[in-house]
């Protein structure tokens, strides 16, 4: 019998995790995309490999890397801090560098494909660069806004490789879905298993649906 609270649990954390993880990406990565998106520089050509290196790189090279950087013998420990590694705020660093390009890439497109022109005529307008940006770049690329959210959000949930490597399992403080359904099949709790497979299933599925639908209705009402 799969003990509910042991999945509301790990639910509720996933739930957490994958929130705390989109808002954050959504505030770093707006601004970077917007740069990435205007700027033609070698400079900006490798930012923009870094960030896209996750969509390539191994989870678990990912994480390896990260936990090195977050325990004691990394940067915490280097300031006098304490270990991250294990801990939720943890798991947040390693969600917001997995998750980057699946945030960062769709409103990076969205910006270019503004273009110029636009913001352009909001100039003679006398509107200022800030204004430019939130009053014109900001509603013209909702599309990619809403993709990166949804990608961004649904990248979290599914997170698996960098999750258990730099949080482990730990009830109540990193134990996701992903390491609930792991943790069940190292026990051989098969019907546990497929409950909780089957509910991430049903939810990746609505999330390639909404994300289909959104882009038809955006494409419906833009002008």
């Amino acid at each position: 019998m799969i003990d509910t609270g042991d999945v509301f649990s790990a639910l509720t954390l996933t739930l957490e995790l994958a929130t705390v993880t989109t808002l954050v990406l959504l505030v770093l990565g707006t601004p970077l995309a917007w740069w990435l998106a205007r700027s033609r520089s070698l400079v900006s050509d490798m930012v923009g490999t870094l960030v896209a290196l996750p969509l390539v790189m191994p989870p678990t090279v990912l994480g390896f890397y990260l936990l090195i950087a977050l325990g004691p013998s990394g940067l915490g420990g280097l300031f006098g801090l304490r270990s991250l590694a294990f801990s939720f705020p943890g798991l947040v660093i390693g969600s917001v560098v997995y998750s980057l390009p699946f945030v960062v890439q769709p409103i990076r497109n969205a910006f270019e494909a503004v273009g110029d022109r636009p913001l352009e005529v909001a100039a003679t307008l006398r509107a200022s660069p800030l204004d430019r940006f939130f009053t014109v770049a900001v509603p013209l690329a909702r599309a990619g806004f809403l993709t990166g959210t949804v990608l961004g959000f649904a990248h979290t949930v599914g997170e698996f490789g960098v999750v258990l490597m730099i949080g482990g399992n730990i009830p109540g403080e990193t134990r996701v879905l992903s390491i609930a359904i792991f943790d069940y099949v190292e026990q051989l709790r098969f019907a546990d298993a497929h409950l909780v497979a089957g509910g991430m299933l049903v939810f990746s599925f609505l999330v390639i649906l909404a994300m289909s639908r959104i882009g038809r209705r955006i494409g419906e009402v833009r002008p």
